[in-house]
């Protein structure tokens, strides 16, 4: 069971988010095209959500089995800079060589998945966050489980709770109210 007064303490600590794609950003769901194209959804709010947490002072990385054109897309609106858009299934490897690159350790980090592949990496991050309707290992293993569902405001929801943590909400709120 999560205890939210342990997840808003590993919060505070929070310098970097690191954000699986698909069932975080999206649902899970892919459409086809009578010709075979693959399309995805993804939400606006979740936008909002790298932008205040960028706003705040908080890197924002998507890490995911293979960058896709449309994930490489979202990137950019998300205001996520295109080294920031890691493809790897060896994600533990991956956090490994962006904690020698950056400096920053396993307790800075919050990841944000809700698979199976995901469950080494949020093991060893000091916030590990999954979606409602996530796999029960993610789950079971997250230190905060959001009421949104994958693609439906994910990462606006975790943002929330790591700036509002960390005392720095309201002043991103004011910011990107004046820019909007």
């Amino acid at each position: 069971m999560v205890n939210r007064d342990i997840a808003i303490e590993k919060a505070k600590k929070v310098k970097f988010v690191i954000l699986d794609i698909h069932g975080i950003l999206t649902d899970n769901t892919l459409y086809y095209t009578d010709d075979g194209k693959k399309s995805e959804c993804f939400s606006l709010r979740d936008r909002l959500g790298c932008m205040a947490l960028q706003e705040g002072g908080i890197g924002v990385a998507f890490l995911t089995s293979k960058i896709s054109r449309a994930d490489q897309q979202v990137g950019q609106i998300y205001g996520v800079p295109p080294e920031k858009l890691w493809g790897t299934s060896a994600k533990i490897g991956k956090l490994d060589e962006f904690e020698k690159e950056s400096g920053l350790k396993d307790e800075d980090l919050c990841y944000v998945g809700d698979e199976m592949i995901d469950l080494g990496v949020m093991k060893r991050v000091g916030f590990a966050a999954a979606p409602c309707d996530g796999a029960i290992e993610a789950r079971n293993v997250a230190d905060y489980v959001t009421l949104a569902s994958g693609g439906k405001g994910v990462v606006r929801e975790v943002a929330e709770l790591i700036l509002r943590a960390q005392g720095k909400w309201e002043a991103v709120v004011e910011k990107i109210s004046k820019t909007g």
